[in-house]
């Protein structure tokens, strides 16, 4: 079962969150060999010892030439030359162990919601004088680790995630930087530092009481495999169960790229011999995608089949009859982690280092 709190005479849920022990294995990074550094990834020491100077004498060349013999300028230009060696856009923060940028990587920057709560934190951090950039892992435990053990290099300001990290490798990496770290979009009892973000379990608990108050009994699920999308299954089980409904099948995909992924799992969803009442799809896009296919099949929405969504989508009351999704303020997401994070540059760290969002519901024409 969830785990449940009570704060302010409201309960709400934790998100139990996997934690995956080991660590991915991103591809090794290439090392010189024979003495001659692979292109890109030459470091001064490198361009030094084959010009056969101190490095000490590369920096000044490369940042004061004038400060450098001709004869030594030649060597280090050529060595420059034959490792492939560039100046660090990041060594004022390698110099003084901090710098202004602030760094994100999100899940999937096609997502509108994603997109929506960095551009909001964007505004607030820039603000303020930092710098944000944007990164994506793609769901990815390979490309999330090579980010991150990319951090020790750049040394940023802080980090922020659209989403928590399940790797304990990776949580380690991360608390060790010893800067402010962000996650979001799920509400777990131990965040690696702060959170901004609301409980997927109760989303599905959610979803099932819609659809019961609505007057379905038979229902399917359509959504992510891992991550969120298996938080959002856990609770909407539970809601079943709780409600004496019916869970005919989990239509269950690796990651959504697009509305042909909700097209797909509606045809599987009504494939069996006993149709379900209603879907809740996990993803809004997945969401609209079943309804576009209904459309063409000519079911109709919502009178053969109800669809519940989850995300808020801009087109989501667009395609008729528009479409029911529970969701979250995603630019109220985004400026509070945004303040949470300035609070915590600034040397005053909020006492409260998680934040729970509120759930809502637009409520439209599809169940």
């Amino acid at each position: 079962m969830a785990i449940e709190r009570e704060e302010n005479n409201a309960t709400f849920v934790y998100d139990e969150v996997v934690r995956v022990t080991g660590a991915a294995s991103p591809k090794p990074a290439q090392f010189a060999v024979e003495g001659k550094a692979a292109p890109g990834r030459a470091s001064i020491g490198d361009v030094a010892r084959l010009a056969e100077v101190a490095p000490i004498t590369v920096s000044r060349a490369l940042r004061n030439p004038e400060m450098v013999s001709p004869d030594k300028r030649l060597r280090i230009q050529r060595a420059v030359e034959e490792t492939g060696y560039s100046v660090n856009p990041h060594a004022s923060a390698l110099k003084s162990g901090r710098s202004n940028v602030v760094l994100a990587f999100a899940s999937n920057l096609m997502s509108e919601q994603f997109s929506l709560a960095l551009r909001s934190c964007a505004t607030v951090l820039e603000d303020a004088g930092y710098l944000f950039l944007v990164g994506q892992t793609s769901y990815s435990y390979e490309r999330e680790t090579a980010a991150i053990r990319s951090l020790h290099a750049m040394k940023p300001a802080a980090v922020m995630f659209t989403g928590v990290i399940e790797l304990e490798t990776n949580r380690e990496l991360l608390r060790g930087l010893g800067i402010p770290i962000m996650e979001t979009w799920a509400l777990p009892r131990d965040p690696i530092d702060m959170l901004v973000g609301f409980s997927n379990t109760e989303a599905g608990r959610m979803a099932a009481d819609i659809l019961y108050r609505r007057g379905y009994r038979t229902v399917s699920y359509v959504g992510r495999r891992g991550g969120r999308g298996a938080l959002r299954l856990k609770g909407f089980e539970e809601g079943c169960r709780a409600l004496g409904m019916t869970l005919l099948g989990q239509h269950l995909i690796d990651d959504v790229n697009g509305l042909s992924d909700g097209r797909r799992c509606l045809a599987v969803a009504i494939s069996h011999a006993e149709r379900p009442e209603a879907l809740f799809c996990s993803n809004d896009v997945l969401a609209l995608g079943c309804m576009m296919e209904a459309r063409r099949l000519n079911i109709r929405v919502p009178n053969d089949l109800g669809i519940l969504g989850f995300g808020e989508s801009d087109i989501a009351a667009e395609i008729p009859p528009g479409l029911t999704t529970i969701g979250i303020d995603s630019a109220m997401l985004g400026r509070e982690a945004g303040e949470m994070l300035i609070a915590s540059l600034s040397g005053n760290p909020p006492e409260g280092k998680l934040k729970r969002l509120d759930l809502l519901v637009s409520d439209r024409g599809s169940v």
